[in-house]
């Protein structure tokens, strides 16, 4: 099986949709307010001290962030004045 590399577009565009389908599913939930971009806010907020992380990781993170995990980025957020 050959290794197939994503260029930075198809990448951004996959990231794109994995998040915008985890925030349709927050909004089943009734969060009807959260974004895409939210759900890659709270994903992502590691990953400046992390670095990079590999792409099965990065998948595996927006696919299982969890409601709860989600609110208590918010309410951290809120606390120190980022949102």
């Amino acid at each position: 099986m050959e290794s197939e590399q994503l260029n930075f577009d198809e990448l951004s565009d996959a990231i794109e949709a994995m998040c915008s389908s985890k925030a349709e599913e927050f909004q089943l939930l009734g969060y009807e307010y959260v974004t895409g971009k939210d759900i890659w806010d709270c994903v992502s907020r590691n990953y400046a001290k992390e670095g990079k992380p590999p792409l099965h990781k990065l998948v595996n993170d927006i696919y299982s962030l969890k409601a709860t995990s989600y609110m208590n980025y918010l309410t951290i957020a809120a606390y120190k004045g980022f949102i």
